[in-house]
């Protein structure tokens, strides 16, 4: 169903641990990888969409997917992946086919080791209908 999608993300991505979760978490999100999806996020995640909803806990994280990302997605563009420490962000665009989605996470994790899970998430989110 999303094998055809383009995905493209800046070549310094593999250059610090946490930047090779967030690409493939950012990928997982749009293709809707669920496994990958619930193997990096914590029991207790929170995501704060600004201006849309405040989503707690697992089940309620893959609902909202399956609500936000229900556009034929044919591109993923990740302009900028930043980590440090706890905290790391990315953002880019998701392009459908009739809306693109301009999107900034800020990530909290649940501590600074390779095998934290994400925590809590901020997003900004623009739709753009065309």
């Amino acid at each position: 169903m999303f094998t055809d999608i383009k995905i493209t993300v800046p070549k310094d991505c593999g250059n610090a641990p946490k930047k090779i979760i967030l690409r493939d978490f950012n990928v997982s999100l749009i293709m809707k990888d669920y496994t990958t999806l619930l193997e990096n996020i914590a029991d207790d995640i929170t995501w704060n969409i600004i201006g849309d909803e405040v989503i707690e806990g697992k089940n309620e994280f893959i609902k909202k997917i399956d609500e936000l990302y229900k556009d034929k997605i044919t591109e993923l563009l990740i302009h900028d992946i930043i980590t440090h420490g706890y905290v790391a962000s990315a953002h880019g665009k998701v392009i459908g086919t009739n809306e693109y989605l301009h999107f900034c996470h800020v990530f909290k994790f649940t501590g600074a080791s390779r095998t934290a899970k994400i925590k809590k998430i901020t997003s900004y989110i623009i739709s753009v209908t065309f």
